[in-house]
């Protein structure tokens, strides 16, 4: 993998898209069973007769969903020290 030129706009803007790109699925995801999980433990405090599992599935939803998130996060940072090294 050659380093990444960096010295021009376009360079740089290439990159970043490329960055984006790494573990998107990953991401997003995750971000997405944060945002069911939330929901859904939240759900329990508000709604009245809101069945103790559901909470329980939603405190599950949350903790797989930033488990994806720090994955995400680890495998956009090796890409990235992976591009940046000189001779990789």
């Amino acid at each position: 993998m050659t380093r990444p030129d960096l010295s021009t706009d376009a360079g740089l803007k290439a990159y970043r898209d490329e960055l984006r790109a790494v573990a998107r699925p990953w991401r997003l995801g995750g971000f997405a069973l944060v945002l069911a999980g939330a929901l859904l433990a939240s759900l329990g405090a508000w709604v009245q007769g809101w069945p103790d599992l559901a909470v329980s599935v939603g405190y599950g939803l949350l903790a797989i969903g930033w488990a994806l998130l720090l994955a995400a996060i680890f495998l956009r940072t090796r890409h990235h020290r992976r591009r940046m090294a000189e001779n990789a």
